[in-house]
Formats: C-alpha cells, sequence, structure tokens
C-alpha cells in the first residue's frame, strides 16, 4: 500500500483553517478517521484492479475536526475510476 508521508503536495495554497487549532475540537480523531479511509481507498482501488503505483493520498484534518482525503491519481486512473463509479451508480449499490 501507498504510504500518504511519501506524498508530495509542495505547490498546496495555504489555508489558514489548515494551521488554526481550536480548543476542544478532537483532531486526532478526524486524522485518525482520514488516515483509515485513505488506506482502505487504496486498498478497495487495488483489489479492484487499479495500478495503485502512482496513487498519492494524505489524511488531513478539517477545521472542525472531521478528517478527509487528498487524493492524486493518473488521468487515465480517474478515468477508471468515475467509470466503476458510474457502472455501479447503474446498478444502485452503495456500500
Amino acid at each position: 500500500m501507498h504510504d500518504p508521508e511519501d506524498a508530495g503536495f509542495e505547490d498546496e495554497v495555504f489555508d489558514p483553517d489548515d494551521v488554526v487549532w481550536v480548543r476542544g475540537v478532537d483532531y486526532v480523531a478526524g486524522w485518525r478517521d482520514a488516515t483509515d479511509a485513505g488506506g482502505e481507498l487504496a486498498d478497495a482501488l487495488a483489489a479492484a484492479g487499479f495500478d495503485t503505483t502512482g496513487l498519492e493520498w494524505r489524511a488531513k484534518t478539517n477545521a472542525d475536526g472531521s478528517g478527509a482525503v487528498r487524493l492524486v491519481l493518473s488521468a487515465a486512473a480517474a478515468h477508471d475510476v468515475a467509470a466503476l463509479v458510474r457502472a455501479v451508480a447503474r446498478l444502485g449499490k452503495v456500500g
């Protein structure tokens, strides 16, 4: 599986919400959830036969403490994922 620490996001725009912490917000739980979700997504893509060698993902925490996953795919992989999502939508099955 791809290590999220290897992901390169050097060209990101500065977001003050990424550096301001609010007392009482559980940022660690959000980050942990995002880390688990990113790994789950990478594993699911690999299980579906996608080449995940170029996959980049990074867990982060939003200002409200909720987790978020930043994902970078090649254009070809993004087309393949979009086709997979459309196929699942036609079946009406999610989860």
